[in-house]
């Protein structure tokens, strides 16, 4: 969500962005520091939003700050990739932040895959059952993995997400927001969709996004009516072939929760199916929020009382 990419996405969606960097002379390269902010304009309030960046310098949110002023934002919003330590959570405590009553549309935390060892060693650091749901996959002749860099096929991942979010009761993106996220980044070979049929029929889906040397499990949908058949465990090794392919170091499947500490979270289900494929946890500094105006407090009220009803 730091990508040259996103930035390009954002503005297609008609989001302004500001791209911003910090230099020093004394740095061997130049650069210190860079970050993409979007400006939000909500039901719930309008912010500057920075996500999945490595940090902020008190020059960086200087400059943040007058932005959002003059852009009459109520608050600044960084979801930022530091892992969650006293020290990191001091460091914005000390800039004067506070943690966010909700995630900037953005993990805080996820489940990583190191993809340098060979198949067979992907294979056999995996759970038992996941390994065998996926031969089981691979010997039907029924099952078939296909993928596509077409944008129109688009369509069809979102007709298979909005059965989903019917079924799991959430607001999926819309189809002018997956089909611009998609085509921003096959220009230039960094996403591609994946499809899994049984019987012809399209039960599985993702949106992946390969970029940095990472592959991006970034969206998803099964229709539940086969959460039986385990064409997802197979669409899932596919891709991961893929960015082996493209030689990507790392996979990362998105989101997670801990399932022993939270079960009854939305993510939970998904979060064990993913640990199936081996990886581990990696946690980040919750969001945080800046409050620039009273305006913000509205904002803090209507996303906590959400927050809850959701039951994250």
């Amino acid at each position: 969500m730091q990508a040259w990419n996103w930035g390009e996405f954002q503005q297609r969606m008609g989001n302004k962005i500001w791209r911003l960097g910090t230099y020093e002379d004394v740095h061997p390269a130049g650069v210190h520091g860079v970050v993409l902010a979007v400006k939000v304009k909500a039901k719930r309030g309008t912010f500057l939003m920075v996500q999945h960046s490595v940090g902020i310098s008190e020059v960086l949110l200087d400059e943040l700050k007058a932005i959002a002023r003059q852009e009459n934002c109520s608050f600044i919003r960084i979801a930022p990739l530091l892992l969650r330590t006293s020290e990191n959570k001091k460091l914005f405590k000390d800039l004067g932040f506070r943690e966010s009553p909700m995630h900037a549309s953005a993990y805080e935390a996820t489940w990583k895959l190191n993809i340098m060892p060979s198949e067979e060693e992907l294979l056999a650091d995996m759970r038992k059952t996941t390994r065998y749901l996926i031969r089981q996959a691979e010997h039907n002749p029924e099952i078939e993995i296909i993928n596509s860099s077409k944008t129109e096929d688009a369509e069809t991942y979102q007709k298979l997400n909005e059965k989903t979010a019917k079924h799991q009761k959430f607001t999926p993106f819309s189809l002018n927001f997956v089909k611009n996220e998609f085509e921003i980044f096959a220009k230039d070979n960094e996403s591609l969709l994946f499809f899994g049929r049984y019987k012809g029929e399209v039960i599985a889906s993702a949106l992946v996004i390969f970029w940095s040397g990472i592959g991006f499990y970034h969206q998803a949908a099964l229709d539940p009516k086969y959460h039986k058949i385990p064409v997802a465990y197979l669409l899932q090794w596919e891709i991961i072939k893929e960015a082996k392919r493209r030689g990507c170091r790392l996979y990362d499947f998105w989101g997670y929760t801990d399932p022993k500490a939270q079960p009854k979270h939305p993510w939970a289900g998904p979060t064990l199916f993913k640990m199936g494929f081996g990886g581990r946890a990696y946690e980040y500094v919750k969001t945080q929020d800046l409050p620039l105006s009273k305006k913000y407090w509205l904002t803090y009220f209507f996303e906590s009382l959400r927050k809850t009803k959701r039951g994250l």
